[in-house]
């Protein structure tokens, strides 16, 4: 599959996430099989105004293709903000975020608010991609709610406005992320398309991203929710599209070990403080399913250091295993 100029196998695509997909997170899943990374969504105009946080939000990972993901609803500012996006990160496309449902988001005209507003929304692509030189994609959802599905004509405005890729989550706005994915109405935007489409909403495992493929005929599978806490998730996909038998998940002592050296990267790449207060969340993401884990859990809610961190793990691994 080519996304503009860049080529990828086997496209599994790590679904970005505010709160969750950070460098640290990113970095190991691209280790363990997630070819397509994107970054946490950054306002274009937080960019544009110089806000540091939203910069710091752009570290480009390596060991995948990385992509830069802005939000926003003024062309123009979109256009200024890719620009610095890129120039911040090094990232390999520019990804604008039309599939937010978040209301603070949505409601503003951002996200998938632009559902609401296609012609707008296709500035906002032509813009970005006059802007820059590097391939600009495009996630999006079915449409704002089930009365106003809008998805065929808003992704093909996309493609005829220069976009290189549609990431298309198959729930509208209204559903968030309750009830099922419509598998079946991302066969048709792939068939209305002729740029990649990767299909996104209930990749639960590699067996669903198989019937996804299969039933969609999508170029590529986003996992979002499915790799809190499973990295794994990414290499089981990536055997399972190769014909090879799905490994099994590692043993506790292996996943708490991975959980470790992923807040030892967010640590450097944040510092101690938030670094903890990341972990408490991710921490918590790796053991679940752990028979007897609730004593850990509690105690992974309060940590404030790497210190807390190591002692944590290590009981894990002598209790539990």
């Amino acid at each position: 599959m080519r996304i503009g100029n860049l080529e990828v196998n086997h496209p599994i695509a790590l679904g970005p996430m505010a709160g969750v997909t950070d460098w640290a997170f990113r970095t190991v899943c691209a280790d363990l099989g997630a070819n397509i990374t994107v970054t946490e969504m950054v306002s274009s105009r937080a960019l544009v105004y110089k806000d540091k946080k939203s910069a710091g939000l752009l570290k480009k990972n390596e060991g995948s293709l990385c992509g830069a993901q802005i939000f926003g609803n003024d062309p123009a500012i979109m256009a200024e903000a890719a620009v610095l996006a890129l120039e911040i990160s090094g990232c390999d496309f520019l990804d604008i975020n039309m599939g937010c449902p978040m209301p603070k988001i949505a409601n503003s005209g951002d996200g998938c608010g632009l559902m609401r507003t296609p012609e707008l929304a296709g500035q906002i692509v032509k813009a970005v991609v006059d802007a820059v030189q590097v391939p600009v994609t495009v996630k999006c959802r079915l449409g704002w709610d089930k009365g106003s599905i809008n998805v065929l004509d808003f992704t093909k405005r996309m493609e005829d406005n220069g976009a290189a890729m549609v990431a298309v989550h198959g729930r509208t706005r209204a559903m968030l992320y309750t009830g099922v994915a419509d598998w079946d109405m991302i066969t048709k935007v792939k068939q209305n398309l002729t740029i990649p489409v990767i299909a996104n909403g209930d990749i639960v495992d590699a067996e669903a991203a198989l019937k996804c493929l299969k039933r969609t005929g999508a170029d590529g599978v986003m996992i979002g929710r499915a790799a809190f806490g499973d990295p794994w998730i990414f290499a089981q996909t990536k055997a399972a599209l190769a014909g090879q038998p799905i490994p099994e998940r590692p043993p506790l002592k292996d996943r708490i070990e991975l959980a470790v050296r992923q807040f030892q990267l967010s640590e450097r790449d944040h510092g101690e403080h938030i670094a903890c207060l990341e972990a408490r969340k991710h921490f918590a993401w790796y053991l679940r399913g752990v028979a007897h884990s609730s004593y850990y859990k509690n105690q992974i809610s309060s940590m404030n250091t790497m210190e807390d961190i190591y002692r944590i793990a290590k009981d894990i691994v002598r209790e539990l295993q």
